[in-house]
């Protein structure tokens, strides 16, 4: 069962589109409005944990892969125009009228090809080999899940430690627009790796 921890830590608190948007509302100062788009990821993680313990990689044939790749790429895309466009007020802070939403985080993940990463070996492989099977899969989920929302909320955490020090509103804007920039790379990543390879 350690093993089913260390591997989705390891993957969910790596840097990705969901954390990076954690680090920068952080950074933003937004930790707290963004609770309900970490709630939208964790439950993303949740069906996806739930879908595929029960019914396994029959329920995601390989050929869908690339189509959920290239839609997450866009929504990824979109997500780094928001970012970018986002504005600074006079009080170092950003002021967007639109915060990330509980449907922003469940949409993006659901349309994240690392979400799949995470969860298929777990439900696949991990799950059967610790004999996790029947309603041990919704109380493992929901564990799963719990630690799903912790990835981009720790990241949000951090970067509400780094945002703290900035006094400048030029500095926000920089790290929007790196932030944006960062999202645009991890896009390009994905369509690389899991669109024109495969």
């Amino acid at each position: 069962m350690l093993e089913i921890f260390a591997y989705a830590i390891g993957i969910m608190y790596t840097p990705g589109p969901i954390n990076l948007l954690g680090l920068q509302s952080g950074i933003n100062n937004k930790t707290t409005a963004h609770l309900g788009f970490f709630a939208g990821v964790a439950s993303a993680m949740l069906l996806l944990f739930l879908l595929l313990g029960y019914v396994g990689i029959a329920l995601i044939p390989a050929k869908i892969l690339p189509v959920i790749s290239f839609a997450g790429c866009l929504y990824i895309l979109y997500i780094a125009v928001r970012v970018a466009k986002t504005p600074v007020n006079f009080d170092n802070q950003t002021t967007s009228t639109k915060p990330l939403t509980f449907s922003n985080g469940l949409f993006m993940q659901l349309l994240n090809p690392k979400a799949l990463a995470a969860t298929l070996p777990i439900t696949t492989i991990q799950f059967p080999a610790a004999g996790i099977a029947g309603s041990s899969i919704v109380l493992w989920s929901c564990i799963l899940a719990l630690l799903a929302f912790g990835a981009p909320a720790s990241y949000s955490l951090a970067g509400r430690a780094i945002g703290k020090h900035m006094t400048n509103a030029y500095y926000f804007k920089i790290i929007n627009l790196l932030m944006a920039a960062l999202l645009v790379v991890v896009a390009a990543d994905i369509a690389i790796t899991q669109i024109f390879i495969q």
